[in-house]
């Protein structure tokens, strides 16, 4: 029986019946079969379609040392100029660690070229538990050196790279900024986490409340912690690369985005993450969303909660895209 939690948003309870008849809220390892076809039939774009948009590449680049190669797609504007260098953004799909594709979540990354011009790499790293940590977030971290290796001929502005990612790829795109920070790696303007997932540990009062409800409930989550951790999960001596609000460090790390459902998981997590972001000296914008589940924008996308915090992400990102930002974070005593 699920404990006390926030209302969900009316529609997205009306949202929520359609859906969890094709999905339930609760996936077990069983399931992770189901969710990987339901992914890739609803969530993830296919080449052609994303070329209908923007000009789009596939590649591989060197993995992690001794493993196999990790693809990239690589869009730009239409019609854009190699030579001319443009703001970049680093994109990690979601999937609780154990689905999708790097075209997975990719109709956010368009609707923001449709309004910023931009280059977009967006990263296909293996999955659990076919391949547990540290396997996706080094191939993760192995795309992103390469994008910061190359940079030029990728036409990207390499003091305007932002690493954005959602769920599990929001928990990536957090490692990411931890380990460009710690192993001198490529320079990061800014990270968007959207719904992260951070906390192997299931102790936070949102990590329990979600019981057979809503999108990726408590029983979700811990199929997805195991599937990448095996018996390690919420016990001692979980790396931060893993799982990032292991973190005892947060300082040094990019301005950054973070924003959750108040009726969703990770919603605690994400809020003890920003605040310990200020607590460091750092910056970070931090959205809670009233009513909204798990990816509630991807279940409502035409009510004016998910409106809101798309608004919200794409004004963000032309703040911290901007050249005036760039400037400003160059001046002494400015983060």
């Amino acid at each position: 029986m699920s404990k006390i939690h926030p209302p969900f948003d009316p529609d997205v309870a009306a949202a929520l019946v359609a859906i969890n008849g094709v999905l339930p809220s609760s996936i077990t390892p069983e399931l992770i079969g189901r969710l990987r076809e339901v992914t890739e039939a609803g969530h993830t774009l296919s080449l052609e379609e994303i070329r209908r948009h923007v000009h789009a590449d596939e590649m591989t680049v060197p993995g992690p040392a001794g493993d196999a190669e990790v693809p990239l797609l690589v869009m730009r504007p239409h019609g854009s100029d190699p030579a001319v260098r443009l703001p970049g953004l680093y994109f990690i799909h979601g999937g609780g660690m154990v689905a999708g594709t790097n075209r997975t979540g990719v109709d956010w990354a368009l609707a923001w070229m449709a309004e910023i011009s931009m280059a977009v790499v967006s990263v296909d790293y293996r999955l659990a538990p076919e391949h547990p940590h540290p396997a996706p977030v080094e191939d993760c971290y192995a795309g992103l050196e390469w994008v910061g290796s190359h940079v030029g001929e990728l036409g990207i502005d390499p003091d305007r790279l932002v690493i954005a990612g959602g769920s599990a790829g929001g928990g990536l795109a957090a490692a990411m900024a931890l380990l460009a920070r710690d192993r001198g790696g490529p320079g990061v303007r800014a990270q968007m986490l959207i719904c992260p997932m951070l906390d192997d540990r299931a102790i936070t009062p949102s990590s329990t409340e979600l019981v057979g409800e809503g999108v990726w409930d408590s029983i979700s989550n811990a199929t997805g912690w195991s599937a990448l951790l095996g018996p390690a999960a919420g016990g001692p001596g979980v790396s931060p690369y893993a799982a990032p609000a292991r973190a005892t460090d947060l300082s040094g790390l990019p301005t950054a985005f973070v924003e959750a459902g108040a009726v969703e998981t990770f919603r605690d997590e994400s809020v003890d993450y920003a605040s310990r972001i200020w607590q460091a000296g750092g910056q970070a914008e931090l959205h809670i969303w009233p009513g909204g589940c798990h990816g509630f924008d991807e279940v409502i996308p035409e009510a004016p909660l998910a409106r809101e915090a798309r608004a919200a992400r794409l004004n963000w990102l032309r703040r911290v895209l901007s050249e005036d930002h760039r400037a400003a974070a160059l001046r002494p005593g400015v983060r």
